[in-house]
């Protein structure tokens, strides 16, 4: 088992303090929700631990040993899908997998995927939301790091592919701990074991969608 702690992080925008007092400890075996409105930093927050944001402050431990940030991308510790689609529209998605991974086991599990195999012979611009996310979703998730990272993984697509990814991270789960953040809360909950919330440059543990209420993220 692998442990990602989040000691203490700070980020502002010139005046705006974005994140000042966030923490949470993140279990392989674990899904961890973050939720929060527009603007709040949970974006920002991800970027931070991946190390493509600078912060004020962070404090970070992977299995109680100091982690830095800024040599995740070498150290391969946490991986992440960010926000809008990153993989380059005039591919082919059968090209696109061993631009991810040379071992052909690694290869074969994602392209003999029931949903993959069907869309294998498109461009990359041509595929849905739903059909790119789960794409995308399968190559993050596949990686070697005990960690990953979603940022709203459910925005926008279809119902069928909501399912499939759901699926596919709680399998997922047994293996990695799992941050995710998406506006459609109720995907999130369905598949979390545990959540928090960013409001004011604070986190505060969710356990219910009452929590959610009382903290003025729903509406009462």
């Amino acid at each position: 088992m692998a442990i990602l702690q989040l000691h203490s992080a700070a980020k502002s925008f010139g005046n705006k303090v974005v994140i000042e007092k966030v923490s949470f400890t993140l279990n392989t075996g674990e899904i961890l929700g973050v939720f929060g409105r527009n603007g709040c930093g949970k974006s920002t927050l991800l970027k931070m631990l991946f190390g493509t944001e600078k912060s004020n402050f962070i404090r970070v431990s992977i299995n109680e040993e100091r982690f830095d940030p800024k040599q995740n991308i070498k150290n391969q510790q946490i991986a992440y899908l960010p926000q809008h689609p990153f993989l380059p529209k005039n591919i082919k998605v059968r090209d696109v997998i061993p631009i991810y991974f040379e071992e052909e086991k690694k290869q074969d599990a994602i392209f003999y995927d029931s949903m993959i195999s069907q869309i294998a012979a498109k461009k990359v611009g041509e595929l849905s939301m739903g059909q790119l996310r789960y794409l995308e979703v399968l190559l993050i998730g596949n990686l070697s790091h005990p960690f990953i990272m979603l940022d709203e993984p459910f925005s926008m697509i279809e119902p069928l592919y909501k399912i499939e990814i759901k699926k596919f991270l709680n399998k997922l789960k047994n293996d990695k701990g799992i941050i995710t953040t998406d506006h459609y809360y109720e995907d999130v909950l369905a598949i979390t074991t545990k959540n928090l919330l960013l409001k004011d440059g604070e986190s505060y543990v969710v356990q219910s969608r009452d929590d959610l209420r009382s903290l003025e993220y729903l509406k009462s």
